[in-house]
């Protein structure tokens, strides 16, 4: 989640605490009733933001796990990109000997 989004949500649930609290103060309720109404609300926007939460965790699971899934493919696609090359590399080197010797043998004659 970032940042920006982070603080909107933030503030969108603040405003709606502050917002709900202001209406029930001003409503013409006794106060058992009112307290109750604030203890309600508390507990339903705790359970709101629990469920944002959980969402946004969700998410990030998610998008941990398809980084990982790109980066074994990207590591398995360099071994085997890095294992042709030492392949290429050992023929060339292979070839190199082969004319020293030859070069060499000739020398030696």
């Amino acid at each position: 989640m970032s940042n920006t989004s982070g603080n909107s949500l933030l503030a969108l649930l603040t405003g709606a605490m502050i917002g709900a609290g202001i209406g029930i103060l001003y409503a013409p309720d006794k106060g058992s009733k009112t307290r109750e109404k604030i203890k309600d609300g508390f507990q339903d926007a705790k359970d709101d933001l629990k469920n944002k939460l959980d969402e946004v965790s969700e998410q990030l699971k998610s998008k941990l796990n398809t980084s990982k899934d790109n980066l074994e493919d990207s590591f398995e696609d360099m071994v085997s990109n890095v294992s042709h090359k030492t392949e290429d590399l050992i023929l060339f080197l292979e070839q190199k000997l082969a004319e020293l010797k030859e070069q060499n043998a000739k020398l030696q004659k």
